[in-house]
């Protein structure tokens, strides 16, 4: 599994790491080059079903923690996902990355996800989110309530109703205010 971020200039200027796929059930991720080679330590690894422990292995410590978390709810709601953190390179360098991506049953009812690594360090030249901000405290009722409803928001958009899915999205948006409100204070 070549790396697309090697093989398109345009995708490389954006910052595009590499792509993941995962198949919950089995809790296996596949990496394709360039995510294998940062994000595992081990560009062999790329097309080779593996563990989130692996696949994840240059998490940041301090990272760790709450990124496998956040990865384990979506795995049970399915849906969006988009989690920044940290990672250390084999040379020690800190490196920020983004994780976005969706999650969601395929034509046989199993959950399947894709996503990509975004390489976004430049953006923290000059700390603008801390580590901390990126935290998510285990028990908290804003987070649960809006993993909840994205969960409620899948579900409703699979029943094609317009004014429920428009309804799930006010709350869901009224939520992100929110928590971006607690971020900024």
């Amino acid at each position: 599994m070549s790396s697309i971020a090697t093989s398109d200039p345009a995708l490389r200027a954006a910052g595009i790491v590499g792509i993941w796929n995962t198949n919950v059930p089995v809790a296996l991720s596949v990496l394709d080059e360039g995510a294998a080679r940062l994000l595992a330590g081990n560009v062999d690894l790329a097309g080779r079903p593996i563990p989130l422990s692996i696949a994840l292995g240059r998490t940041h410590p301090d990272d760790r923690d709450w990124v496998f978390d956040r990865i384990r709810r979506v795995r049970e709601t399915g849906g969006s996902t988009s989690t920044e953190f940290r990672i250390v390179t084999e040379t020690g360098e800190v490196r920020w990355i983004l994780n976005r991506g969706f999650l969601a049953p395929d034509a046989n009812g199993v959950m399947r996800g894709r996503g990509a690594y975004i390489d976004t360090t430049d953006s923290h030249q000059v700390p603008f989110i801390s580590p901390e901000a990126n935290k998510i405290t285990e028990g908290d009722p804003l987070i649960e309530a809006a993993d909840r409803c994205i969960g409620a928001r899948n579900a409703i958009t699979r029943t094609g109703n317009p004014d429920l899915l428009r309804l799930s999205n006010l709350v869901l948006l009224e939520i992100g205010r929110v928590l971006a409100a607690r971020m900024r204070s």
